[in-house]
């Protein structure tokens, strides 16, 4: 398919963290020939110092504001965008991010995710004090799919497959 035959000019992949948001998105942004952003990445170089970091210094409060500030300063075309999981608490951001994207939810099995989740610390999680992996992703999952045009299981798949589940999705969302 055609990238400009989308009905917004970049694509959104929502979702928790671990489920594999920026390698989809690198490999969706080269066939489609978008840009990436990792919206995590992007906090990172603008603050000068790591998720966790700012985490700690400010807790996951202030740190969502500061990410919800940084998303709001997006202005592209063309991009795979992957925020990170918690943009979903910020309304402000979702609704910035939904004007210019088509928001995918990239979903997966909570066994899985605690599978890949080992160190939420060293990832930079927005995650409550004795919060677990299952009750972050039972208070997610609803939000996800709230603000999402599509989502797309990723239970089993690999990338490449996950790549061509989007695109499927895309073409379903796109009018004739």
């Amino acid at each position: 398919m055609d990238a400009a035959a989308y009905l917004k000019p970049n694509i959104v992949l929502i979702g928790m963290p671990g489920v594999g948001k920026s390698t989809v998105g690198v490999l969706l942004a080269k066939r489609l020939g978008f840009g990436f952003i990792d919206a995590d990445i992007f906090i990172q170089v603008r603050e000068g110092r790591s998720l966790q970091a700012i985490i700690q210094a400010h807790g996951a409060e202030e740190f969502c504001r500061i990410e919800e500030n940084h998303i709001l300063s997006l202005a592209v075309d063309s991009h795979i965008i992957a925020p990170g999981g918690s943009v979903v608490y910020r309304p402000k951001a979702m609704a910035h991010l939904k004007a210019t994207g088509v928001v995918i939810h990239l979903d997966i099995a909570v066994q899985r995710l605690k599978r890949r989740l080992r160190d939420v610390d060293a990832r930079g999680v927005v995650i409550g004090p004795g919060q677990t992996i299952e009750s972050l992703y039972a208070e997610r999952r609803p939000l996800y799919r709230h603000y999402a045009d599509a989502t797309v299981d990723t239970d089993g798949l690999t990338p490449d497959h996950v790549v061509g589940r989007v695109l499927a999705a895309l073409d379903r969302l796109t009018p004739p």
